[in-house]
């Protein structure tokens, strides 16, 4: 004899897929255009994100839900897992550029050599920020000129971590 799932599986269960909905709500357009999700789907999302009223957000939250029992959740675990990666590669870019920059600003000789060695070219752009920094008169110029100089290092620890995950 098959036993059906008891009322407590099926409600973790339908939680689940509810909480698998939610963390849609938290993904712009184009994100939900790449899963490519059942469009009664995607626009009660859509809704979702535009309101503010805790009540209604709830019931959307809900109604998220109960849609996510009529589609198969393993492509949107999977695109949403991707994403997750994405976030994670740019959260480990972020940090090192704010170590680059930080070493950079302390001690500008050594670190600069060695940024340029490890991104493995020239960056006059890093090179100009770093002088900028150095001739910053008041905190205000210098926040300004630390800040130009975290965009470019950035820039250039991006490219390097592109490059190395191509050549891989």
């Amino acid at each position: 004899m098959i036993s059906k799932p008891s009322k407590s599986a099926r409600k973790r269960e339908h939680l689940a897929l509810q909480a698998l909905g939610e963390r849609l709500i938290g993904l712009t357009r184009e994100q939900l255009d790449g899963i490519g999700l059942d469009e009664r789907l995607k626009d009660a999302v859509l809704a979702a994100q535009g309101m503010r009223s805790h009540g209604a957000l709830r019931r959307q939250k809900q109604l998220i839900g109960k849609l996510m029992r009529n589609v198969d959740a393993a492509p949107i675990e999977a695109a949403l897992a991707i994403l997750d990666g994405d976030d994670r590669e740019a959260r480990r870019i972020f940090r090192d550029a704010e170590r680059w920059r930080d070493r950079i600003v302390d001690e500008p000789e050594i670190a600069l050599t060695e940024f340029l060695q490890w991104t493995g070219g020239t960056a006059p752009a890093v090179e100009e920020c770093v002088r900028t920094v150095q001739r910053a008169s008041g905190d205000r110029d210098l926040k300004s000129a630390k800040r130009r100089l975290f965009r470019v290092i950035h820039e250039e620890v991006a490219q390097k971590v592109q490059r190395d995950a191509s050549s891989s």
